[in-house]
């Protein structure tokens, strides 16, 4: 494979088949090596490699399953409460969604590592590529487009209610997809199985030509890390620039303290995903031009950037009231009480939220594009102005309108 992080990983000793490099894929030499050094090393050294990959097993199953259940919760939480269908947020469900996809690649990845070869015949070995790849860049692509939409935000509120409303959201969203698809073409020309030469089966991508993988790891770093890194950096330098530059006029602390927490969050994800990622990129660039590198470091380096898509809904949860507080009734089974998306008290759930204190007068007709507040919302006694596709401005704590 080449766009996928499980395809860019070289057979070395003792680790996985399935997972081969972008730069070597055309070999068939995995069979052969693993051969040569996993099969006859000495039982110290295999049983050192059978510890090693109980404990790889374990990892992967555990970031499948926190990956599985953490953006069901963010996609669950969206979909169901209208007033989370935010632009925002509807960019936040499809980067859930990218990473959902993303997360069903690890148990092939897993059971190929156990293994040692490839069991699931050419057909699953072209989709499991395929899917794995695209869901890759369109995260990176989600994060980028959610970059872009703090931008204008923050340094266009004028035009936000323009750009930044959930249909508009929906289009962009099935773009991304599109061009994810596009970058990922060679894969679903060049994905196939073939066979080593101790007669496992592998799946990876055959290249016409050695050339053509060494290639495919620098364009594949190019468009799905460097380029939108640099995208990503270059929004938050125009935002700090806006923010300093309008910090003292009349009006703006109040609407700086509601942007800053979603901004923030949105940051944070985009450092955690650089963190996860860099190590993957930094190790195949490497194995452009060094000897194979050590099977543990391919494994962690390809762990980390799996984990990177298990890690966002935990920073919702931490850095999102809405998300937060959504996900509590979640886990205390409050949404099996309605069927409706009527508001609903959170001082009454089971994790016994602050005291409630109600406000008949501040019930205002709804204006366009604001929603009805809940009468537990933090927003609610002070929240005068409409939003124009913005978090309410008098309420710093909310990051997201607030699910009901």
């Amino acid at each position: 494979m080449t766009t996928s992080p499980a395809a860019l990983l070289a057979p070395v000793e003792g680790a996985l088949l399935w997972p081969s490099a972008w730069n070597d894929s055309y070999l068939p030499a995995s069979g052969t090596d693993r051969h040569a050094n996993g099969t006859h090393g000495s039982p110290p050294e295999v049983e050192e490699r059978d510890v090693s990959m109980i404990v790889i097993q374990f990892i992967y199953a555990l970031v499948c399953l926190v990956g599985l259940v953490g953006n069901s919760m963010v996609i669950f939480v969206i979909l169901r409460y209208a007033k989370m269908k935010t632009a925002t947020n509807i960019y936040i469900l499809n980067l859930a969604i990218a990473d959902e996809l993303f997360m069903l690649s690890v148990p092939f990845l897993a059971a190929s590592a156990a293994l040692q070869h490839w069991p699931f015949g050419s057909g699953m070995c072209r989709t499991v590529l395929s899917v794995d790849g695209i869901n890759m860049f369109t995260s990176v692509f989600c994060l980028t487009v959610l970059s872009a939409d703090r931008y204008v935000a923050v340094v266009h509120p004028l035009r936000a209610a323009r750009y930044r409303r959930p249909t508009v959201a929906k289009a962009i969203n099935a773009g991304v997809w599109l061009l994810s698809l596009l970058v990922i073409s060679p894969i679903l020309l060049f994905a196939d199985t073939m066979p080593s030469a101790d007669g496992a089966v592998v799946c990876n991508l055959l290249w016409p030509q050695p050339a053509w993988s060494a290639f495919f790891v620098v364009y594949t770093f190019l468009l799905g890390f460097l380029l939108p890194v640099l995208a990503i950096g270059l929004c938050y330098v125009l935002i700090i620039v806006k923010m300093r530059a309008v910090a003292l006029k009349a009006g703006w602390q109040q609407r700086r303290r509601s942007e800053r927490k979603i901004t923030r969050l949105v940051l944070l994800v985009v450092a955690v995903f650089v963190i996860c990622w860099m190590p993957f990129y930094v190790v195949q660039l490497l194995n452009l031009s060094l000897p194979r590198m050590d099977a543990t470091v391919n494994h962690v380096s390809l762990i980390l950037s799996y984990a990177n898509s298990c890690a966002n809904p935990i920073l919702y949860g931490f850095f999102s009231d809405n998300f937060r507080r959504s996900f509590q009734r979640i886990v205390c089974f409050r949404w099996l009480e309605s069927a409706t998306d009527e508001p609903v008290d959170y001082c009454a759930t089971a994790l016994k939220s602050r005291p409630c204190l109600h406000h008949p007068q501040h019930h205002h007709q709804h204006r366009p594009l604001d929603f009805p507040q809940s009468p537990c919302s933090p927003s609610t006694a002070t929240s005068t102005a409409p939003s124009h596709g913005l978090p309410h401005l008098s309420a710093p704590r909310d990051a997201f309108y607030l699910p009901e």
